[in-house]
């Protein structure tokens, strides 16, 4: 379970946005929407060699620049 303590003095927008943060990095989210939705395995490795494909795009660009 995630929680945060609510500062004294502090906003109520700040606390709920280190809230939105901690959530995020958590990945809670993320491995909900894993579980639900099946992929099938050949989806997976797809997907998987197009975010590698992605990546080094992008490394590459880097690199360039």
């Amino acid at each position: 379970m995630i929680g945060i303590q609510v500062r004294e003095g502090e906003p109520i927008d700040k606390a709920l946005r280190r809230f939105k943060k901690k959530y995020e990095r958590s990945g809670i989210l993320r491995e909900y929407k894993r579980r639900t939705a099946y992929i099938k395995p050949s989806e997976e490795r797809r997907m998987a060699r197009l975010k590698a494909i992605r990546r080094l795009q992008r490394a590459l660009k880097e690199q360039e620049s």
